[in-house]
Formats: C-alpha cells, sequence, structure tokens
C-alpha cells in the first residue's frame, strides 16, 4: 500500500494557523473557476505527500484559479495547487500552497480553513474563444495557462473534489479536511497548456505537471463549507480522523 513519505515536522514548519474553525460557511458569488489537471513525474508520488495520505497512480496536480465577483470581503482572486491523493477511500485533493489578490481574503481563508494563503497577483480572463490565467508571487510568475475551444458541458460533469490542509489547529497539527461545494449555471470544456509552472513557488520543488489531462471553466456560486473533521498527518485516516467538537466551533 502506497503512503506519503513527506517529513511532516518539515511540512509543519510551513503550515498556516487555524485561529478558530469556521462555524459558518463563506459564501462567494458570481465566480468563474477555471480548473486543470495535469499528470506529474512519478519522482514526486509519495515524496509531496504526509504519511495520512495515499497517492493516486497516475500522481496527478489539480490546479484552480477563481475570479470572485462577490463575497463578504469584496472581489479577489484566489488560485490554488492541490496533489490528488486518497484519504482512506475518499477523493481528495492535497494543498501544497494557494495565492489570492486580497489580504482579507487570505486571512479569512488561512484563519478559519486553513489554506496556504500568500498575497499575489491573481488574473483571470475570459473570452468568446477561450480562457487565461496568471499568478504572480514575490515578484515571479508562478502560473500561465492558456486556454482555447470552450465545448458547454452539463452541470454535473465537473468534479470538485475535497481540499486536505495541513494546518496547526486547537487541536494540533491536523489536515483540516475542507468541502467546497460549487453550483455551476455554466461549464465548458477546454483545451489548455501550462505556460508557465514553478513548482517551489507552489510549495514543493518536485511538483512537475507535464501533461494536461483536462481544463474546464464554470460560472457558478461557492460556498466554502465548515470543517467538521480533521486528521492526523502521520496517521491513516482510518485511525487518524476526529470530528471537530462544537465548543471549539466559533
Amino acid at each position: 500500500m502506497l503512503i506519503g513519505t513527506a517529513d511532516v515536522n518539515f511540512l509543519g514548519e510551513r503550515a498556516p494557523r487555524i485561529v478558530s474553525f469556521a462555524s459558518e460557511a463563506l459564501l462567494l458569488s458570481d465566480v468563474a473557476c477555471l480548473q486543470l489537471t495535469a499528470e506529474m513525474r512519478n519522482s514526486a508520488r509519495e515524496a509531496v505527500l504526509p504519511p495520512a495520505l495515499h497517492p493516486t497512480i497516475p500522481p496527478v496536480v489539480s490546479i484552480q484559479v477563481w475570479d470572485v465577483a462577490d463575497s463578504p470581503v469584496g472581489a479577489f482572486g484566489f488560485a490554488l495547487c492541490r496533489v490528488s491523493c486518497r484519504s482512506g477511500v475518499r477523493a481528495r485533493g492535497f494543498t501544497t500552497a494557494a495565492v489570492t489578490s486580497s489580504e482579507a481574503a487570505a486571512q479569512i481563508l488561512t484563519q478559519r480553513f486553513g489554506f496556504p494563503c500568500s498575497v499575489g497577483q491573481v488574473t483571470l480572463r475570459r473570452h468568446y474563444d477561450g480562457a487565461d490565467a496568471e499568478v504572480m508571487a514575490d515578484g515571479r510568475r508562478i502560473l500561465g495557462i492558456a486556454a482555447l475551444d470552450p465545448e458547454p458541458m452539463g452541470l454535473d460533469d465537473v468534479q470538485y473534489t475535497g481540499n486536505l490542509n495541513l494546518a496547526h489547529t486547537p487541536m494540533g497539527l491536523r489536515l483540516a479536511q475542507v468541502e467546497v461545494d460549487h453550483v455551476a449555471s455554466r461549464v465548458e470544456r477546454l483545451t489548455a497548456r501550462l505556460t508557465a509552472f514553478d513548482g517551489a513557488g507552489w510549495g514543493n520543488r518536485l511538483l512537475d505537471p507535464y501533461f494536461v489531462v483536462s481544463a474546464s471553466v464554470a460560472l457558478e456560486t461557492v460556498s466554502v463549507q465548515p470543517i467538521r473533521f480533521v486528521c492526523k498527518p502521520d496517521e491513516l485516516a482510518f485511525a487518524g480522523t476526529e470530528p471537530v467538537a462544537a465548543a471549539e466551533q466559533s
């Protein structure tokens, strides 16, 4: 059975802190979400995941870029990089890094939901024949996506798996299970390519997506749900999953 081999203490040094678990969902309206999945090198398969998680075969990187027009903190851009994995039998994505264009959004997403956010420039442009995305962080371009030839899809044809965010929590260092509900009004399939990807900028130099598998863009409403379960990063999910007690929510 394959499990992650990343050093938990090393990962924990860079993990954000959840000050208090969110008690209500974070509602984001009028969102455009570009999702791209790509195969990555086998050398990173176990090495980028903590021992609680099982890598997928083939190993896959999932990238999302959001353009949020309306939220409790106003408009903002958001991008995250995840490694496809399983927690027990559940398909998940282990978040390696995230970037947002808003200090206020970064504070909520980090302190309530454990997304490892830095503040940078996140741009998503949709046009009649495709979409383009770019992320700048620390003065360098860490992501570029060029996508063309949109084709309409069914509203339920795109799957968004749950997130696992490693964070220091009131319960200790944990993998926070963050479910994000996407309710789409329009979904399109795209033919995409990566024009830039900086693995170190997304949390690990071993990240090396080399073959784009799929891409889509959706117009939707997004709600980030309160965390109900966390998992110890050095124990398999069957033994290490814990419920978040109501008394610890705020």
